[in-house]
């Protein structure tokens, strides 16, 4: 998924995004993939977006690809991918798909208010 640093874990897990401006202000994600897919690459695309335009400097995005770890989606309850998990702030949340629909993925991520 191009150029995120691998954490140091040998789960599959990536981590890509800014370290946290101050207290209650970071956004934790997890986007859940299977290998290098044309839709998990187009989910993460999707989601560097979103992340950039609208809380820039305070995301974390954890990439877990369940083709080198599937035991990993149980943690999560993940039964379809791409999936997103926002850990941060609370309420967890999931977002199944892949985010391009950005309306949507702002609704579900709880950034913008559900439309009338």
């Amino acid at each position: 998924m191009g150029s995120e640093a691998r954490n140091g874990q040998s789960s599959g897990a990536q981590t890509t995004g800014q370290p946290p401006q101050g207290p209650g202000d970071q956004w934790e994600l997890r986007l859940y993939t299977a290998g290098q897919t044309p839709k998990s690459v187009l989910a993460f695309n999707n989601l560097k977006r979103i992340c950039e335009e609208h809380m820039p400097g305070r995301y974390h995005i954890e990439v877990v690809d369940l083709m080198e770890n599937p035991r990993l989606a149980k943690e999560d309850q993940i039964v379809a991918i791409p999936t997103l998990v926002r850990k941060l702030p609370e309420p967890l949340r999931k977002i199944i798909g892949d985010l391009s629909d950005t309306e949507r993925t702002l609704v579900g991520l709880q950034l913008r208010p559900r439309g009338p």
